[in-house]
């Protein structure tokens, strides 16, 4: 049975090293029978949560822009791939920025499986630690969420360098297992 895949790559650089490794992750997925759709999210429209409340009390979220969009295909999908370059140890801002607001419709997001994708300068794996666990702190909160597996592109800082890394058959690999 096919799944419909969406990639969520919040890498502000086009080709950067966690978008080639959404890309290489897209084709395991396609070869392996599934509808997958990529969403590169320096090229939406996403403001920050004004903290307004709105969402507290069951009323949509008055901003609107491209998170609406996206939000509505979190919901949609069956497995959702979130990639992100790390900076500081953490998720980068467009990725912080998007998940902040799911807020209106969070619990809308549920029985996903989820997929990450990090990339760091830093050669070792365990300095993604924090990255991952602010990822697992968005899941946490959501209906049913499974973390189905985890790319860790690490010692990679200029576009291109992830090319020659085991990250990019991990990518590839782990999008074949999805079925």
């Amino acid at each position: 049975m096919s799944k419909n895949v969406l990639i969520i790559s919040s890498s502000p650089r086009k080709g950067g090293n966690s978008d080639v490794l959404c890309d290489q992750f897209a084709k395991g997925a396609v070869e392996s029978g599934n509808s997958v759709e990529k969403i590169f999210l320096k090229e939406k429209k996403i403001a920050y949560c004004n903290g307004c409340g709105a969402c507290f009390s069951g009323d949509k979220c008055p901003l609107k822009d491209d998170a609406d969009e996206i939000v509505e295909k979190m919901i949609a999908t069956d497995v959702i791939v979130m990639a992100t370059p790390v900076y500081f140890y953490t998720i980068c801002a467009q990725m912080k920025t998007l998940i902040d607001r799911t807020c209106a419709r969070y619990m809308d997001i549920a029985d996903k499986e989820f997929y990450f994708i990090m990339t760091a300068a830093d050669p070792e794996r365990l300095s993604l630690t924090r990255t991952l666990e602010c990822f697992r702190g968005f899941t946490a909160c959501l209906p049913g969420a499974e973390e189905k597996g985890v790319v860790y592109g690490t010692g990679v800082t200029n576009i291109g360098e992830v090319e020659n890394t085991k990250a990019m058959y991990q990518a590839y690999e782990m999008g074949k297992t999805i079925n």
